[in-house]
């Protein structure tokens, strides 16, 4: 395993990404090794299980299916409220929001594809806007719900309350 600095430790390689483990807070993130451009399409993915009730490591694809992504290591794309990505499950791809630099880690928001997490969870994302408690769309403002990208399957819900 490569050293990438005192406290990133390289554990795998995916062309576009790496993943790669913060050493002081043993949290494992995927990051860019390449710049990716606004509205890139960075990858491809498709389910590799399908549950009917949601998990910490499932993303949330219609009411009672949720799917483990394939390729796995898509898997350290980690929650942020200013995500830079959005993993479209009506394509199936995950696509950049914005600029990428490079080892910038990808992320994205969790309620943008979940409905009702399973583990709701305190952020520490640190964004401006963050939300604090992360727990789903179904708990979001109308305001909130404004300000980010949902899944076709979230936006059905969303426009049902």
């Amino acid at each position: 395993m490569t050293i990438l600095t005192t406290q990133k430790q390289l554990l795998s390689q995916h062309g576009f990404a790496n993943v790669v483990l913060n050493t002081s807070t043993n949290q494992k993130s995927l990051n860019a090794v390449k710049v990716i451009e606004s509205a890139e399409l960075i990858s491809f993915f498709n389910a590799k299980e399908a549950y009917k009730s949601p998990t910490y490591l499932t993303i949330q694809i219609g009411s009672n299916q949720h799917i483990t992504l394939m390729p796995e290591f898509l898997q350290y794309v980690n929650h942020s409220c200013e995500p830079n990505v959005f993993f479209d499950t009506t394509l199936m791809q995950l696509i950049a929001l914005k600029r990428i630099e490079i080892d910038e880690e990808l992320r994205f928001f969790y309620p943008s594809s979940e409905w009702k997490m399973t583990q709701s969870f305190v952020c520490n994302c640190s964004a401006s806007n963050c939300l604090q408690l992360i727990q789903g769309a179904a708990y979001l403002s109308s305001d909130v719900v404004k300000q980010y990208q949902f899944t076709d399957f979230i936006k059905q819900q969303l426009a049902n309350i």
